[in-house]
Order: structure tokens, then C-alpha cells, then sequence
């Protein structure tokens, strides 16, 4: 089976997207239903999980348009 992207990509690609989850895990939490919930805006949720998750689909992208160089033996 031949694919189009090589291993490395393929690794890449796998590292960025536990990334993007994690980055939506720290997201989660309690939801404020009836009574009023301070978490919901703590930093965890606010800021470090979406920036986590931005990161992960930026190295998303990098992981795609990543080309490993090719080893030249005429250079040795």
C-alpha cells in the first residue's frame, strides 16, 4: 500500500491532532445551569485550552506541508 504522505507526516499529523484534543479537554468542565458557576471563565477554559487547541491545528498545517528532505548519496 503506497500512501501519499510519508511516515513522518503521518506521525506528525497524529502528535498535532492528541494536541488539538487535549487542547479540548482542558475546555471541558461543570456547566453553569441553574446556579451561577465562577468556573466557567476560569483560565483553564478561557484561555490555555484554546490556545492549545490553535497551536495543535497550526501544527496540523505544518505537519501536512511538511517535505522531509531526501537523502542525496552523491553528497557524502
Amino acid at each position: 500500500m503506497n500512501f501519499n504522505l510519508p511516515k513522518t507526516n503521518a506521525i506528525l499529523i497524529a502528535i498535532s491532532f492528541a494536541v488539538v484534543v487535549i487542547g479540548f479537554v482542558l475546555m471541558v468542565g461543570a456547566p453553569s445551569t441553574e446556579v451561577y458557576n465562577p468556573d466557567i471563565f476560569s483560565f483553564r477554559r478561557i484561555t490555555l485550552g484554546p490556545m492549545i487547541s490553535l497551536l495543535g491545528f497550526v501544527l496540523m498545517i505544518v505537519a501536512i506541508l511538511y517535505k522531509p528532505r531526501k537523502k542525496d548519496d552523491n553528497n557524502k
